[in-house]
C-alpha cells in the first residue's frame, strides 16, 4: 500500500511539473508513513510542506493541487488534507486485505528481500576471553549479534559470523596460574593465591579434570591433560580448551553458531602483528619515546597518541586488534560489524586510526560498531550479582536455566543496544501480558488454537473461498491488523540496515496487540462461510508474520502455551 501511494504521488508530481506548478528539477524524497491515529487515515505524507517553498505556494494550497493531480486508484478509498498541509490516505478495504493473500503466498519468505545483493558482511560478536563461562553481557552481545546476522541474511547479504578468541596475553597467564594453584591444592582465600587469579568454582573443575588426565573436545581442538602440576604451559593449553568447550556449550544452549573462530594467538604465530608494526613504521606514523614505540593516532582523529609496544617489549592490546582487522579487510570483507560491550568504546577510535595509518586503502570509519550497554539482573526487585560457579557475575547459562532460551534471547535483544537493560527474572518467567515474549508467543499460539477449534467443529479452512472474500475484512480492528502486516517487510529492511533488532521486537509487540484486540472484538467462528474463512485467513497471515519475526530474533513460535 505504501509503495502504491508513493507511485501515485510521483505521478502527481510529474503532472504538476508539466503544469509549471513545480520546478522541473524538483526531486524530493517522498515520505509516506503510517498514521498514529486511524481517524486521520492509514498513511500520511508531508510532501506539500516540503515543496511549498520551491513551488512558491502555501503548503495547504499546494496540498490541494497535489490532491487534484493524483490519478485515480482502486487502492485508495479517500484522500484528505489535514492541518497545515498533510495529506492523509485511507486505504480501500479490498486493497488493504490483499496483504493477507501476499503473506499466505509468500509464507516463510514474507519480509525477506534481495536488497543486499549478495554483498559479503562479516559480523563479529561475543568474542569472550576463554577465561570463564559467558556472562550476561556476553549473552546480550550474542542475542543482538545473532539477530543482526539473521536480519542481514533476510535482506540478501552474504553473512559470516565470527568469534575472536583472545587466547593470548596476561588474562590467559592469570588463568593458567589460577588452575595451577588449584591443582596444587591452593584455595582462593590463601595468601599464596595468584594476585590476579580467577576465583570461580569452575577453576576447581578445570583443575580436577586436568589432574584426572581428561581429554577435552572443543570446537577446533582436542587436548588431553598431562596431569603434571608443574607444567604451566600444559595447564594453560588444557584450561583454554576446557573453557572454550564450556563457551561452545553455552552458545549452543543459546542457539548461536559461528562460521569462523579466529585465534588471537594465530596473529603472533603467523607474524601478522609484527608485519603490522613494520608497515606502520615504514609509513612514518610511529616514534620512540621513553623506550616505548608510539603510534601517531592523533593524525587520524584520536585525542592522544597511543603506545603500540611497551618499554618491556610487549605489545599493547590495541595493536593485535589492528592486525586482526587488517586481516578482515584482506579476506574481502568491505563491510564489517563489531558487536561489543560499551567498554570497548575507547578502542573504536584507536583501531580505526591504526587502520588508516596502515595506508591499506581501508575507508575512513571502517569497521562499523554496535556497542551494547550493561545488563542488571534482578529477582524480586533485588539485583542478582553473583553466580556461585562463575564467582563474580551472572552467567548466560544461569538465565537460560531460570527462564529458558526464548525469554533470555528476546529480553536481551528487545531494547536498543545503547540503553542499559534490567533483566527481571520474575517478569521473564511470568505467563502474563506484561511479559513481552509471552505476549507475542501467545498471539501465535492463539491462532493455532483458533484453527484447531475450526477443525474440531468440521469448519475446515477453505483457502480459495477466503481469497475471494477478503473484502469482507472491513472491521476497524481487522484493518489495523492488515496495515500492521503490510509494514513487516519495511521493518525488516530498516532494522537490518540500522543494525537494530529491537525494531523487530517492537513490531512483534505491536502486531500481537493489534491481533489480540481484533480477536477480542471480532468473532471468528461465525456461520457465514465467506466471513469465517476470510477471518481465518487473517489469523493465518498473522501467525505467519509472527513466526517470521520471532525467527529473526532466534525465538520459537509455539503452537500451544
Amino acid at each position: 500500500m505504501k509503495e502504491t501511494i508513493i507511485s501515485l504521488l510521483e505521478t502527481a508530481l510529474d503532472n504538476l511539473k508539466q503544469q509549471g506548478v513545480l520546478p522541473a528539477d524538483a526531486a524530493p524524497t517522498i515520505k509516506v508513513d503510517p498514521t498514529r491515529d486511524k481517524a486521520h487515515g492509514d498513511y500520511a505524507t508531508n510532501l506539500a510542506l516540503m515543496l511549498a517553498k520551491p513551488a512558491g505556494r502555501k503548503p495547504r494550497e499546494l496540498a490541494e493541487e497535489l490532491l487534484a493531480a493524483l490519478p485515480d486508484s482502486d487502492a485508495v478509498q479517500q484522500v484528505e488534507i489535514a492541518g497545515p498541509g498533510f495529506i492523509n490516505f485511507f486505504a480501500a478495504t479490498d486493497a488493504a486485505a490483499q496483504v493477507v493473500r501476499q503473506v499466505l503466498d509468500s509464507g516463510d519468505t514474507f519480509g525477506r528481500s534481495l536488497k543486499g545483493k549478495g554483498q559479503k558482511v562479516q559480523v563479529e560478536f561475543v568474542s569472550a576471553n576463554p577465561t570463564g563461562p559467558l556472562h550476561v553481557g556476553h549473552g546480550r552481545g550474542a542475542a543482538i549479534g545473532d539477530s543482526i546476522c539473521r536480519l542481514l541474511e533476510a535482506t540478501g547479504f552474504d553473512v559470516t559470523r565470527e568469534f575472536y578468541y583472545n587466547d593470548a596475553g596476561a588474562q590467559i597467564s592469570n588463568l593458567a596460574l589460577s588452575v595451577q594453584a588449584r591443582v596444587k591444592g591452593i584455595e582462593p582465600d590463601s595468601a599464596a593465591w595468584p594476585a590476579d587469579g580467577y576465583r570461580g568454582d569452575y577453576i576447581a573443575e578445570v583443575a580436577k579434570d586436568y589432574l584426572a588426565g581428561e581429554t577435552v573436545h572443543a570446537d577446533d581442538r582436542h587436548v588431553t591433560a598431562k596431569a603434571d602440576p608443574d607444567d604451566l604451559e600444559a595447564i594453560r593449553e588444557f584450561a583454554v580448551a576446557w573453557l572454550r568447550r564450556e563457551q561452545d556449550l553455552d552458545l549452543k544452549a543459546f542457539g548461536v553458531e559461528f562460521d569462523v573462530y579466529f585465534l588471537e594467538s594465530s596473529l603472533y604465530d603467523q607474524g601478522k602483528v609484527e608485519e603490522a608494526v613494520e608497515r606502520l613504521i615504514a609509513n612514518g606514523h610511529t616514534y620512540e619515546q621513553d623506550g616505548a614505540l608510539w603510534l601517531r593516532t592523533t593524525d587520524f582523529g584520536d585525542d592522544k597518541d597511543r603506545v603500540m609496544r611497551k618499554s618491556d617489549g610487549n605489545y599493547t592490546y590495541f595493536l593485535p586488534d589492528v592486525a586482526y582487522h587488517l586481516n578482515k579487510w584482506q579476506r574481502g570483507f568491505t563491510t564489517v560489524i563489531n558487536e561489543q560491550g560499551a567498554d570497548h568504546h575507547s578502542t573504536v577510535t584507536r583501531v580505526r586510526a591504526g587502520l588508516q595509518a596502515l595506508e591499506a586503502g581501508i575507508p575512513v570509519g571502517w569497521p562499523d560498531y554496535v556497542l551494547h550497554q550493561m545488563v542488571m539482573v534482578t529477582r524480586s526487585g533485588v539485583e542478582v550479582k553473583l553466580s556461585k560457579r562463575a564467582g563474580s557475575y551472572v552467567t548466560v547459562r544461569d538465565l537460560i536455566d531460570e527462564v529458558g532460551r526464548d525469554a533470555t534471547r528476546f529480553f536481551l535483544a528487545a531494547r536498543r543496544a545503547d540503553s542499559q537493560l534490567t533483566f527481571d527474572i520474575d517478569l521473564a518467567r511470568s505467563q502474563s501480558n506484561d511479559n513481552p515474549v509471552y505476549y507475542v508467543q501467545y498471539a501465535h499460539a492463539r491462532v493455532c488454537s483458533m484453527l484447531r477449534r475450526a477443525e474440531a467443529e468440521s469448519l475446515h479452512f477453505d483457502h480459495d473461498l477466503a481469497m475471494v472474500s477478503l473484502a469482507r475484512l472491513d472491521a476497524e480492528q481487522e484493518k489495523a491488523v492488515m496495515n500492521r502486516l503490510a509494514r513487516f517487510p519495511e521493518v525488516v529492511s530498516h532494522a537490518a540496515l540500522s543494525r537494530e533488532p529491537q525494531q523487530v521486537a517492537q513490531y512483534l509487540l505491536d502486531l500481537a496487540a493489534e491481533f489480540h484486540s481484533c480477536y477480542n472484538a471480532v468473532k471468528v467462528m461465525v456461520e457465514d462461510d465467506e466471513l469465517r474463512n476470510a477471518r481465518l485467513a487473517l489469523g493465518l497471515a498473522t501467525r505467519q508474520v509472527l513466526r517470521n519475526g520471532l525467527d529473526l530474533m532466534g525465538v520459537s513460535a509455539p503452537e500451544e502455551m
